[in-house]
């Protein structure tokens, strides 16, 4: 019995792993003619198997194949010159919705060493380009849906903060005056995270800014005489998530209330510096002014309402409270270590 050539069996093989295979397949000759297609290549693309051996790609269905660039690649491809991997194209066929198609292509050792053969892998992507690209939309317009909420949201507090204000100025009592005065200053330090949320992409906040513009918030309703006190701010790069950033804010607008009201009695000049420094997760913020420093004994303020904000939002950040006399003056420093235990140690109140 005569013995089949081993590069006759290796071509048959080839063959009938190409026709056979569940994804579109072309098995060409290095003049890009057709030697066989899978099934899944003529359903999917609605051609008759019957009517593809033999053809050249460009003959393919009404023509539509013939696309010259993507000839070009695939006859550099069969010299070595080239590769086809991941490219695009778009398949146009009348009367029917264009089709977004990734070509692969690779020579192929089928056992005929006198002639190249090709093998092109064509994945449909339409849909998949189809659901990314709506998801885009729905992502972007969920961010432009969200900047207009923060927008609202910022011109919201504004009103408050200032129905707040008229209310102070009609109340006679002084204590109500002043809780309804820290309340404004609270209202107006999230009016401004607003603002910086409202102009900053994923919901981070860029701390420099915002506890500048926090800090001449606060100077311009509290400082009533701006050559006699100051504020200054010192912050690094830092970029936080706009929950932490809510609660440094906080912070901050308790602690400089703090010291705007009880620092610089009887018109005394001076000066309140802000620094912020991070490393990694690690961070310290403070707070320092050089007024009349910390008073003891009888004369030690009572431990109120901003008091116990600060030790909740400082808790809730995972920091530690230091207190340090700095003759002149008083600093609180707020600090965050990966390692740090949360204690609080505040004895002034706001």
């Amino acid at each position: 019995m005569p013995q089949i050539p081993t590069d006759h069996l290796e071509a048959a093989s080839t063959l009938a792993v190409v026709i056979s295979s569940k994804d579109p397949l072309l098995f060409l000759s290095d003049d890009l003619r057709i030697i066989a297609a899978s099934t899944s290549f003529c359903r999917a693309f609605e051609i008759d198997p019957a009517t593809v051996s033999g053809k050249r790609l460009g003959e393919l269905g009404n023509g539509e194949w013939a696309m010259p660039k993507l000839q070009s690649l695939l006859t550099a491809t069969a010299t070595g010159s080239a590769s086809v991997e991941s490219y695009e194209i778009d398949l146009k066929r009348p009367d029917q919705k264009t089709r977004q198609l990734v070509v692969h292509a690779q020579t192929l050792d089928d056992g005929d060493v006198d002639h190249i053969r090709l093998l092109l892998a064509i994945t449909d992507v339409t849909d998949m380009r189809a659901a990314a690209r709506l998801k885009d939309d729905l992502i972007r317009d969920k961010a432009i849906l969200l900047q207009e909420v923060q927008h609202r949201v910022a011109n919201s507090l504004q009103i408050i903060a200032s129905v707040l204000m008229q209310s102070a100025r009609r109340v006679q009592s002084e204590e109500a005056r002043g809780h309804l005065q820290d309340a404004r200053h609270r209202i107006m330090s999230i009016a401004a995270l607003q603002r910086q949320l409202s102009a900053s992409p994923g919901g981070s906040i860029e701390l420099r800014t915002y506890f500048t513009q926090l800090c001449q918030s606060l100077g311009a309703s509290m400082i009533a005489e701006p050559e006699r006190l100051s504020i200054q701010v010192t912050v690094d790069d830092s970029i936080v998530d706009a929950e932490v950033s809510i609660s440094l804010g906080l912070v901050l607008t308790e602690l400089v209330i703090n010291a705007l009201k009880h620092a610089f009695p009887d018109d005394r000049i001076g000066t309140i510096a802000i620094d912020y420094r991070s490393s990694g997760e690690d961070w310290t913020l403070s707070i320092a002014d050089n007024g009349i420093g910390m008073p003891g004994g009888e004369d030690a303020p009572k431990a109120g309402l901003g008091t116990g904000i600060v030790e909740a939002l400082v808790k809730n950040l995972n920091g530690v409270i230091t207190l340090t006399d700095a003759n002149p003056g008083t600093v609180v420093t707020i600090s965050r270590r990966e390692t740090s235990d949360v204690q609080a140690d505040l004895s002034s109140a706001a």
